[in-house]
């Protein structure tokens, strides 16, 4: 059919009738990226991985190589290909630099909306650019002649049958090579275990502890953990008013009073990492310790002082002076 030279160029690139092939396979991988990252069964599969790799390594370079280079005639194949994986290693990285200087910082959905529309302004202008070149100049995925071309390789009567053996290998290696390194990615050896347990300030930065304050107020920090564990924990968290003193004739720390502020529990997926703000009050002012103690398998109620800290997964504790 032919085109409207009359139409808005701009209009007839958000056309979905109008959008090259090209880009309409770059936008589905886009949904089905964000469908493993949010749907819960592919979230916590290789899928998440699978789709998210070429979302980040890939798709940022192509987009822009799109609209930098709308022309069949300005790159080939191989080139657009290889320019898409270097482009996509030099933008990633400023997209999280400029997230860094703002107030989301560099987290799942700040990236992950950076991402889009990042991606949604270059489809536009890839898009608008095709329109304003003659159609039989714009770029098009050339999946005609690459279908034309395997099969005259693979079925046609004049390819001697050694040829076409060893197009099949060439075939059948090209695709365990995906596999593998499919596999590889999205099912890596595991390394350490371990958990990340840590206070941050109640502006989410690691100062301005609450270390000084009258009895009665309410104080508050933010909890963080990270489970790198590679299974879902659920952990315990108990925080404790403590008095404790130096025994010099004994050389070593002596408890006098422990007390039990809270104790709660919470689910951390594999991989991800949870903040929650904590609030605490102390009324005694002969208290100079606020404890923080992570469990995976909390001990019996008997164990207590020191040896309950001992005894914790992760400990960490805040020198207060409660006036």
């Amino acid at each position: 059919m032919p085109s409207n030279t009359h139409a808005n160029p701009l209009v007839e690139s958000l056309d979905p009738r109008h959008t090259p092939l090209d880009l309409k396979i770059t936008y589905l991988w886009i949904g089905l990226t964000l469908l493993a990252i949010y749907l819960p069964y592919p979230n916590a599969s290789p899928l998440r991985v699978v789709f998210a790799l070429p979302f980040i390594l890939f798709i940022p370079g192509y987009l822009l190589i799109a609209a930098l280079f709308p022309a069949r005639s300005d790159l080939d194949g191989i080139e657009r290909i290889a320019l898409s994986f270097g482009l996509s290693i030099a933008v990633v990285p400023l997209i999280g630099l400029a997230l860094n200087y703002t107030p989301w910082g560099i987290r799942d959905d700040p990236i992950i909306v950076s991402f889009l529309l990042f991606f949604a302004g270059l489809g536009i202008i890839a898009g608008y650019r095709r329109q304003l070149i003659p159609e039989g100049d714009r770029y098009v995925l050339p999946v005609q002649e690459v279908v034309a071309g395997a099969r005259s390789e693979l079925f046609e009567d004049q390819t001697s049958g050694t040829d076409r053996l060893l197009s099949v290998i060439l075939l059948v290696a090209i695709v365990a090579a995906i596999a593998t390194t499919a596999y590889v990615i999205a099912v890596p050896k595991e390394g350490e275990r371990f958990t990340e347990f840590y206070i941050l300030g109640p502006r989410g930065m690691a100062a301005d502890y609450p270390t000084d304050f009258a009895a009665g107020t309410q104080q508050t920090v933010i909890i963080g953990i990270g489970n790198h564990e590679y299974r879902n924990v659920t952990y315990t968290v108990e925080t404790f008013a403590l008095t404790q003193e130096f025994d010099a004739a004994a050389n070593r720390s002596i408890v006098q009073s422990a007390s039990l502020l809270d104790r709660f529990t919470v689910t951390v997926p594999h991989n991800e990492t949870l903040e929650l703000p904590y609030t605490f009050t102390i009324d005694d002012p002969s208290v100079n310790r606020v404890q923080f103690l992570l469990h995976t398998e909390p001990p019996p109620d008997s164990v207590a002082g020191l040896d309950r800290i001992e005894a914790s997964y992760r400990d960490l504790h805040l020198w207060v002076r409660v006036r």
